[in-house]
């Protein structure tokens, strides 16, 4: 096994020897996407709509489900697996840009979840509209060689157009929705609607032959909708589908309660995660209550909840007031570009500290990342560059924690490296998050990300292998830096084991 980035430094990635094989697999053409692009950004306009002009989406995922149930889609949308009581899964989030960071993944992936019975794709299928062509390369070739299902629950992305591409892929091909009628002139619908952002209409063509890559009758699956049940071995896994804004409508919150009855132990995948950056987000329901109203209930046996849309990994052991301790983890680093992870403050939520805590990458891995991307788009390299050593330092100084990675005994926190920390949006401790509130920091986390800088190691990326038996659950997180090395032997950067009883 390889060391992880909590072991060392060549652990992280950093300093690697030989770049992995993984190119191997890409095409030799490369899309690459950069969300600092108005185009892109004007492309993927329909969430900002969406807040502005009231969320459509519930109204068109109804329309979805009963076009499914009216072809023959079971009504209670739970698909009925034979697996033993013995058997393992992958879960992979927000993979599909197409570039370096999610073909990166791939080799890990496959011999990871060679006897795996299948996948789960949490998240964001395609960046950046989800478009049905765009499946070729950033669905079915990386993955061509898994030689089992994979399920999927929508991102935000893949509801850019409407879910037409998503539908076409996982849910048997389904056919376009008919028009609705035309708004009201001059009402929130009527401008929502001259604005959004529609597929183009010969979206698809090359859908047929993109499917070939993964034709194989062990590859095949077939899913009820954007959300389902899979009843697999002992446990019930539930993907739910929170749309564009994060939430649920009211007919998939009464299907979510429904089929949260019984004492199985159930397992969420989510689109939104319900514990992230230290934060508390519940996830809310129309009509009322929470998601996490629903995960929290003993009576739903729930023993973890796993959420997509931000790209890296994170775990909250939360436990509860009846001494159960939940699970909730972040899991969206299967390809996109990387989610800071040092502007997490130290973590104090729900009884949840940092001794509790984990994340990949680490925050000064993550800092270090950040620091030596804005040094090369600034032009300012000398100055904005933080080695993995300094970045470590100075998080274990503002955040007032051990570090997981010592940084050795020579490294020094100047003042340079301090300022730089600051810049990034380093988070601090609770006690001195206000007093320290940056307004750069605001502007950096909403307005920039990587995107298409991030085309050489390490790429901190990641995916879990989740092994079931009768009485517990297993989960691993696995990285993936790029590196030869590590796509021989993937690292294991955080495993827990969970009691199902």
């Amino acid at each position: 096994m390889s060391d992880s980035s909590r072991d060392t430094a060549e652990g992280a990635g950093w300093n690697s020897t030989e770049r992995g094989a993984y190119q191997q697999l890409m095409p030799q053409r490369v899309e690459k996407i950069s969300w600092l692009n108005p185009k892109t950004l004007w492309a993927a306009r329909n969430g900002v709509l969406a807040s502005w002009f009231g969320d459509p989406t519930g109204r068109i995922r109804g329309r979805w489900v009963a076009q499914r149930e009216a072809t023959g889609a079971p009504a209670d949308k739970v698909i009925r697996r034979t697996e033993p009581d013995r058997f393992s899964f992958l879960v992979i989030g927000d993979t599909g840009e197409g570039d370096d960071p999610q073909y990166a993944v791939v080799p890990g992936f496959l011999k990871t979840g060679q006897d795996t019975s299948f996948a789960v794709l949490a998240s964001d299928v395609i960046y950046p509209v989800g478009s049905a062509d765009d499946y070729d390369t950033k669905f079915f070739r990386p993955y061509q060689d898994y030689q089992a299902p994979i399920y999927a629950i929508p991102g935000n992305h893949d509801w850019y157009e409407d879910l037409g591409g998503f539908m076409r892929v996982f849910c048997d091909d389904a056919p376009p929705l008919p028009p609705e009628p035309r708004p009201r002139p001059l009402s929130r619908a009527w401008l929502r609607s001259l604005l959004w952002h529609k597929p183009r209409p010969d979206d698809g063509q090359h859908l047929a032959e993109a499917r070939k890559l993964r034709s194989s009758a062990a590859q095949q699956a077939v899913q009820p909708g954007p959300y389902w049940a899979i009843d697999a071995g002992p446990v019930r896994i539930i993907g739910i589908d929170t749309g564009l804004l994060g939430t649920l409508d009211a007919e998939q919150g009464a299907w979510l309660r429904e089929v949260s009855q019984g004492s199985r132990p159930k397992i969420l995948v989510t689109g939104s995660p319900l514990y992230v950056d230290g934060r508390h987000e519940p996830c809310a329901i129309e009509g009322g209550g929470t998601v996490d109203d629903i995960v929290r209930d003993p009576a739903h046996h729930y023993v973890a909840a796993i959420g997509g849309d931000i790209h890296n990994y994170q775990r909250y052991p939360v436990r509860l007031d009846d001494g159960r301790t939940l699970q909730y983890v972040v899991a969206g680093g299967g390809g996109a570009f990387m989610h800071a992870t040092h502007t997490i403050p130290r973590v104090s939520v729900a009884d949840v500290t940092e001794q509790d805590f984990r994340c990949y990458p680490l925050r000064g891995d993550s800092l270090a990342f950040y620091s030596r991307l804005y040094g090369r788009r600034l032009r300012m390299r000398r100055f904005f560059t933080l080695t993995e050593a300094e970045a470590t330092a100075v998080i274990a100084e503002r955040l007032g924690i051990r570090p997981a990675r010592a940084p050795g005994a020579s490294t020094r926190v100047t003042r340079r490296v301090r300022l730089v920390a600051g810049l990034l949006g380093t988070g601090r401790r609770p006690d001195k998050a206000k007093r320290f509130r940056l307004p750069v920091r605001k502007i950096y986390t909403s307005l920039f990300s990587p995107s298409s800088a991030t085309y050489s190691p390490p790429f901190f990326k990641c995916f879990l292998r989740l092994d079931v038996s009768p009485d517990s659950v297993r989960l691993r997180c696995y990285a993936a830096t790029g590196d030869r090395a590590q796509e021989l032997s993937p690292p294991i950067e955080d495993e827990v084991t969970i009691p199902l009883h």
